[in-house]
Order: C-alpha cells, then sequence, then structure tokens
C-alpha cells in the first residue's frame, strides 16, 4: 500500500529550490504539509506536547532541508524536505523525553520477551504464553503493552538501545553520513518489509494501516471493530515484536 501521507499535496509538487531560495515563500508553500504532519504525530503523544512546537521544529527541518539538499541524488525535493520535517519533529519529541524510564523499562523487557519466545517456539508467541513466560496474568501484559501505546517501530529513544548497535546504531549511522543516508534508509526499510511479512496477519494489518495508510488508532478500531485501547494494545504487541527482529537483522 502507499503511504497515504506521501499523496498529502502542499499545493503542488516542488521543484528544487535555488540557492538564493526565498524562506519566506518556501516556508508558506509547505506550511499546510507541516501542519499535516504535525497534526498526525499530535494524535499519537501525550497531551502536553504543544501543536505550535511540533511545526515550529517541522519549519526547522524544511529550511535545513533547503539547505542540504543535493539535486543531483535523483531525488524530488518535496520528498527529501517531508522526510527531514517529520524528522525534525522526531528528534525534537526525542530531546522532550516525553517517555518515562520506567515506561522504557518496561518496552525493553517485554521486547526481550517476545524476542526469546519467538526463537524458542518459531513463530509469534501468543498473550497467554507472553504473560506466562513473564510470570502475570494476560490483563496485567495488556495493561503494559497500553502504556507504550506511543511506541515507534523506528524510534530509538524508548529502546535504550544504547550499546552501538540495532535501530540506533543504524539510524544515527545515516544521520552521520549524508552520502549514504538513502542507501541506508532504503535497506532498512527492505529489513523491516520483510519483518511486517513475519507478523500476525492481523497485526501485519493493522501496521500496514497505521504506518502506511495512516490512519489512526480511532480509524482502526473502526475497521477491525474493536475498543480502541485494545488497538493500542495490539499495535504495541506488533511494534514489540518488530523491534526484535530489526535488532537481531542489523546487529549481523
Amino acid at each position: 500500500m502507499a503511504p497515504r501521507a506521501a499523496v498529502m499535496a502542499s499545493g503542488r509538487d516542488a521543484s528544487p529550490p535555488p540557492p538564493a531560495f526565498d524562506r519566506d515563500a518556501l516556508v508558506g508553500e509547505f506550511i499546510p504539509t507541516i501542519k499535516y504532519h504535525a497534526a498526525r504525530i499530535k494524535m499519537r503523544v501525550p497531551p502536553n506536547i504543544e501543536m505550535d512546537d511540533l511545526v515550529s521544529s517541522g519549519i526547522v527541518g524544511l529550511l535545513d532541508a533547503a539547505d542540504r539538499f543535493d539535486p543531483s541524488r535523483g531525488i524530488k525535493f518535496k520528498t527529501y524536505a517531508e522526510f527531514r520535517i517529520r524528522g525534525t519533529m522526531l528528534d525534537y519529541l526525542r530531546e522532550m523525553d516525553w517517555f518515562p524510564r520506567s515506561v522504557r523499562q518496561h518496552s525493553t523487557r517485554l521486547q526481550h520477551a517476545y524476542t526469546r519466545l519467538e526463537a524458542l517456539l518459531g513463530r509469534p508467541p501468543e498473550e497467554e504464553e507472553v504473560a506466562a513466560d513473564l510470570r502475570i496474568t494476560v490483563d496485567e501484559l495488556r495493561k503494559k503493552l497500553a502504556m507504550l501505546s506511543g511506541l515507534s517501530v523506528l524510534s530509538h529513544d524508548e529502546s535504550g538501545d544504547d550499546d552501538g548497535s540495532g535501530v540506533h546504531h543504524f539510524l544515527s549511522e545515516a544521520a552521520k553520513d549524508e552520502a549514504r543516508e538513502e542507501e541506508l534508509l532504503r535497506d532498512l526499510k527492505e529489513v523491516l518489509a520483510k519483518a511486517i511479512d513475519t507478523l500476525p496477519e492481523r497485526e501485519q494489518q493493522l501496521i500496514a494501516l497505521y504506518y502506511y495508510e495512516d490512519l489512526t488508532m480511532r480509524e482502526i478500531s473502526d475497521i477491525f471493530r474493536l475498543g480502541e485501547p485494545r488497538i493500542c494494545q495490539l499495535h504495541a504487541q506488533a511494534v514489540l515484536r518488530l523491534r526484535g527482529k530489526l535488532h537481531s537483522q542489523l546487529d549481523r
């Protein structure tokens, strides 16, 4: 499925900005796109995160994209700018450190449990099996998953993987090496696509709707005919599975 965000227009497909581009005109052209991405992110983070702050960080990302854009790389400026806009917003959230340390620890523990059990069983573990492994009830497991509703597949701020490996290392390398950025991110997408194919079917569908179709949890809950809290739990479970797979693949 094609990401719906990719077809979100900023009025027209922007051409590469000239060396002495008009910054005000560029911001004016892209402000609908910036507000769109800010609004989508706003729906997925705690209420204390201000919309205006997300928009401001998006503008910083746009101007950074204009300064760094290299048309010889064969990609459209609009594509590159949207990548920078969203990335700068996510960087802002990481700097805010809005995921409490205790929640990160829960995330890491659960991720290890899902990864360990899948290796042992040769298939994705069921909730009952994960709960038994952690010596908690299924209800308690679901409460822990609900705490992780803001968890993102490709963000590394919550995972605690500061050992120079896994997703953290991969994304850091992409950010440092601009010449290889496109190649590294393409490789990451390929690994992610393969990992998604191994998820249980319902979780595959949820990930596709959330990340590729850009639907909200509420919209997905209507499609699945499940309550929104349950969709959040299933999303967190799918993300934990994917993170474990990404770490094992990217550490090789």
